[in-house]
């Protein structure tokens, strides 16, 4: 259906938006109905539980641990992180729920009706990395489970290119074709799954905690052994060198979803079902998750003689047909956390560069294409790679993003939106040819600072002068607030020009 102007008629559902640009629009980037405000505090927060038991998630304390911290500060390193990456959820969250609008539309707001292209391709390519990673952590768990269950019959040589072997290989995709059928069916199948597997997700970790303290008869010496950082340790006096980045690593880990979280609260049915479901759904159940991941490994060094941070090693271990229960658990977790976290971002994102031709479904499939692409188990080969390089190197480009979507919708707009000009180009969103200059010029200049810092992590340089390693280290916090000190200046002078 079209109107008389020759723009597409938006139809049911779109909150009484009616025309629009062609390459503005698709029944995906719609603003959403009543009838599609779905999604209570407990649907939110079963999401969030989803998303959040995950072995990347499971595993984050060991870098704190092995950075020599105790469990308790890696733990409340982890909690306070999640605080703090709360609060632009719920803030950018706001917007989703009160217009009904996904997050790269709501890009257009900040950076023009083309210009918003950008960051949100910017946030699905990290969402295509990690989506990357976790289907690789599935594929291995599968690996494992048939390897158990034949006595390894389909270990093998290494192929050439790949550096893994022909069952790794089978057992990646065959966990990637999985993620393929819930792309099929679009985000209620993953509302669905969510809601149904995250009680089983929380009574399967507290189950391998009751296994670890009875096998161990206790927790063993790691929740005894000190930090590093106490007096007459090996690193005395330098807990705050390493808290500060590991605190932006942390938040670097759901720096993500703070900018796409528009995606889920879109389909919520209040302001208070989604700032309570996040609230109960992220912080606590992350720090939860951390203390078990320690707590089960610290009984590994007692039960096997050494400490096993990596669970799906660790379920190997474990012998007998709980090996397959755990296993086909962990698949259940890393299936949850990968399709609502790094698929609905993406699947957008793709979508909005072309509406007319890529709807959520293709976006979604273009996603699954390039998490084939980028070898992920080439981005896990070490700890210090995982959390310094990827979660602080993209935690610099993502901060000043959401920094700009900050300052636009609530200093800016004071939360009004006109939906109807977000889907036209000759709309108050249009600019100057579709691009917010305002906005590009703070997303550079609110990753510049950290860019001499990244450039030395991820071994480009050899050094660069101390001031940049120390901005780095600040990397989310300091993009942010760049950008969105930058921002608000910008407008503010192109207010008085106009």
């Amino acid at each position: 259906m079209t109107s008389q102007r020759g723009r597409p008629e938006f139809g049911f559902g779109s909150q009484g938006v009616t025309d629009g640009d062609p390459d503005l629009f698709n029944a995906d980037l719609a603003p959403t109905d009543g009838w599609q405000r779905t999604w209570d505090w407990k649907a939110i927060a079963a999401l969030w539980i989803g998303m959040v038991v995950c072995v990347p998630a499971y595993m984050l304390a060991a870098g704190l641990v092995s950075e020599g911290m105790s469990w308790s500060q890696a733990i409340t390193t982890i909690l306070i992180a999640n605080v703090i990456v709360l609060v632009p959820m719920l803030l950018i969250g706001h917007a989703g729920t009160k217009h009904g609008i996904p997050f790269p539309v709501l890009l257009r707001a900040s950076f023009g009706t083309r210009g918003a292209k950008l960051p949100a391709v910017l946030r699905g390519l990290v969402a295509c990395g990690w989506f990357g990673i976790q289907t690789w952590v599935g594929g291995a768990a599968i690996y494992t489970i048939i390897n158990v269950l034949t006595g390894n019959a389909i270990v093998g040589d290494q192929l050439p290119l790949l550096g893994i072997d022909l069952g790794q290989t089978l057992s990646f995709l065959a966990f990637w074709l999985l993620h393929v059928v819930f792309i099929r069916y679009g985000t209620e199948s993953i509302r669905w799954l969510e809601l149904w597997a995250a009680p089983l997700l929380i009574t399967m970790c507290l189950a391998l905690l009751g296994w670890a303290y009875v096998r161990a008869d206790g927790f063993g010496p790691m929740l005894s052994t000190p930090s590093a950082f106490d007096p007459g340790g090996a690193k005395a006096g330098q807990f705050m060198a390493v808290f500060w980045p590991s605190l932006t690593a942390m938040v670097g880990f759901w720096a993500t979803l703070a900018l796409n979280i528009p995606d889920f609260t879109r389909f919520a049915r209040s302001q208070r079902d989604q700032m309570l479901g996040q609230a109960v759904g992220l912080p606590l159940p992350m720090a939860m998750l951390a203390f078990i991941g320690v707590a089960v490994t610290s009984a590994t060094t007692i039960i096997f003689g050494e400490a096993i941070w990596d669970p799906v090693a660790l379920s190997g271990r474990m012998g007998g047909f709980s090996v397959v229960i755990a296993l086909v658990a962990l698949v259940l977790a890393t299936l949850t956390t990968n399709l609502a976290a790094n698929v609905v971002a993406p699947a957008n994102g793709f979508s909005n560069l072309a509406p007319g031709k890529i709807s959520f479904r293709m976006g979604g499939y273009i996603t699954a294409g390039i998490g084939i692409a980028i070898f992920p188990w080439k981005l896990l080969e070490s700890t210090g790679a995982y959390i310094f390089t990827w979660l602080i190197g993209y935690s610099a480009l993502l901060g000043p993003i959401a920094g700009i979507m900050l300052a636009d919708y609530f200093l800016i707009r004071r939360t009004e939106l006109d939906k109807h000009a977000l889907f036209r180009h000759d709309g108050a969103y249009g600019y100057r040819g579709g691009w917010n200059i305002a906005a590009v010029v703070a997303l550079v200049l609110g990753v510049l600072p950290n860019l001499p810092g990244f450039l030395k992590a991820a071994g480009f340089v050899a050094d660069v002068p101390a001031v940049f390693t120390t901005v780095y280290t600040y990397a989310w916090f300091v993009g942010l607030a760049v950008a969105a000190v930058v921002y608000l200046l910008l407008m503010k002078l192109g207010r008085r020009g106009a």
